[in-house]
């Protein structure tokens, strides 16, 4: 029987490996394993794998290949014994699932992955407040239109609406509520979505073809999906990234929230409560943010060998964490007292991960609270990750010292 093992995970590097649990040895029964790989925007992964030995051929034990988040992406390929490779991303993002049944384990398998650039002519960005898409002008240039011919389908004429025209590029930058932007929800999607287009002026004879270029930017509870497809009579390109909401989190002095706290770092007593809020920076105002889990380590780089939970899957640890009312769906604030960790250590980091979601979906993981998990969660989202710190005890010694030299002058 084997030990206790955890499978899976978040890969983040340029390039990497991983591998079925206790390879070169014989994986267990009953593994169900998810490895998502991101690399940077507009980049693609390559998936190699190698000396794959497994089960049944498919019948019972498999790897199966995503093209992006498993739970809402196109299959690749299932792999099963052998080896294959190379397996190629159309985005930056790629998930694999391993699963085998409950008997007869074989050898496993080991993958290499890495990643490289994308020499595409048509560019997509999720930003918090906007799209940014851009093409390139020789793109243009080769369907027989020019930069000037490339605009937002309602032909708005706001000037936020234009684009930004460049020696080598048009850039349009367009907010997710307005020129013409439209919103769609689906589940714990959430989908902006506008076009651009480039046609030919009418004439009995049409020479050239019309350029309808798509884009949208997907909101998965916590994970940004950016698309790009450009579809006109022949041409049909696809372009997905991923990237993150950007969420601000800081201390404040006091439950009234007025003030935050501006030094780095930041000394407190034993036992103080401390108050933080955590704010959503993202212009679309139908958005709520939830409190998944922080905890709390020595080492502001390492927040697996030595931590301590605050909160984890929503459920309060600490018995001192309190949360409080949220003014508004986009911010949280909640509050705990300095712990044991600052009577060992010098120094305490913070590491919360936060989840977004739709207000008025009461089926989010927003509103689901608190969820009692029987192993660890290797969903197929990216967690919306943040870092605070450090906080470090006060030294009475050093406060009497400058309360002395603080004091104002008397005439």
């Amino acid at each position: 029987m084997h030990a206790n093992y955890s499978c899976g995970g978040f890969l983040t590097q340029p390039s990497g490996y991983f591998s079925s649990p206790f390879y070169p040895g014989n994986y267990p029964n009953n593994a169900n394993c998810l490895w998502d790989i991101e690399v940077q925007n507009n980049y693609r992964i390559t998936v190699v794998f190698r000396d794959v030995q497994l089960e049944g051929g498919c019948s019972y034990d498999y790897i199966e290949v995503f093209d992006g988040p498993s739970h809402s992406s196109s299959l690749i390929a299932r792999v099963c014994n052998g080896s294959m490779g190379p397996l190629i991303s159309s985005s930056n993002f790629m998930s694999i699932r391993f699963v085998s049944d409950g008997s007869i384990t074989r050898r496993g398998f080991q993958a290499n992955y890495y990643s490289s650039p994308s020499e595409d002519n048509t560019k997509l960005l999720c930003l918090p407040n906007h799209m940014q898409a851009s093409v390139r002008r020789s793109y243009l240039q080769s369907l027989g239109y020019s930069a000037m011919d490339l605009v937002i389908s309602t032909r708005n004429e706001s000037s936020q609406c234009q684009p930004q025209i460049t020696a080598s590029q048009v850039l349009f930058t367009i907010p997710y509520s307005g020129c013409g932007t439209t919103e769609q929800v689906d589940n714990d999607t959430i989908t902006y979505s506008n076009f651009l287009k480039a046609a030919a002026p009418s004439a009995i004879i049409k020479r050239k073809k019309d350029l309808h270029i798509h884009i949208s930017c997907k909101m998965l509870q916590n994970t940004w999906v950016d698309t790009m497809y450009i579809a006109n009579d022949t041409v049909n390109i696809n372009e997905v990234q991923y990237g993150n909401f950007d969420v601000n989190i800081s201390f404040y002095a006091s439950s009234s929230f007025l003030y935050p706290v501006t030094s780095n770092p930041y000394y407190v007593d034993l036992n103080q409560n401390l108050y933080l809020q955590a704010e959503i920076i993202n212009s679309d105002t139908s958005l709520t943010l939830f409190v998944d889990t922080c905890v709390a380590s020595p080492y502001s780089n390492d927040f697996t060998s030595l931590t301590y939970d605050l909160i984890r899957s929503g459920c309060a640890k600490d018995s001192t964490y309190r949360s409080y009312p949220q003014p508004s769906p986009r911010i949280v604030r909640f509050q705990f007292s300095s712990f044991f960790f600052l009577r060992r250590f010098p120094s305490v980091y913070l590491h919360c991960k936060m989840v977004v979601c739709r207000a008025n979906d009461y089926s989010s993981r927003c509103r689901r609270g608190c969820i009692v998990r029987a192993k660890r969660d290797v969903g197929s989202h990216q967690e919306v990750d943040v870092v605070l710190g450090p906080i470090l005890k006060r030294d009475p010694r050093t406060e009497k010292r400058d309360l002395v030299t603080s004091q104002p002058s008397r005439p």
